[in-house]
């Protein structure tokens, strides 16, 4: 399995995290739509957030971060939301 991290923090991304815990189920709908989905969680940060995906393989976690990028992009460019840091690497352990 392969992990996907994205830290948004900064300008924006209150404001995003705000907006994707109020379309949550549109979230859920495209996330599984992945390639070889397993897992995926949103986390609120004091500043932002994190969203985490777990994957069979880094095809999947890639086309999650660019999945991501395109629902950014066309539900909230007008927040004007920082681009995220992403972390990605294998699973060493995945409890559930």
């Amino acid at each position: 399995m392969h992990a996907v991290i994205r830290t948004y923090s900064g300008q924006g991304a209150k404001e995003l995290f705000d907006l994707l815990e109020k379309r949550t189920s549109d979230v859920e709908g495209l996330m599984r739509t992945v390639t070889g989905f397993v897992s995926y969680a949103l986390i609120r940060t004091g500043d932002g957030g994190i969203p985490i995906t777990v994957c069979q393989d880094k095809a999947g976690t890639d086309e999650s971060v660019q999945k991501a990028r395109e629902w950014v992009g066309q539900n909230a460019s007008d927040i004007g939301a920082s681009a995220p840091k992403v972390t990605d690497g294998p699973v060493i352990l995945h409890l559930k």
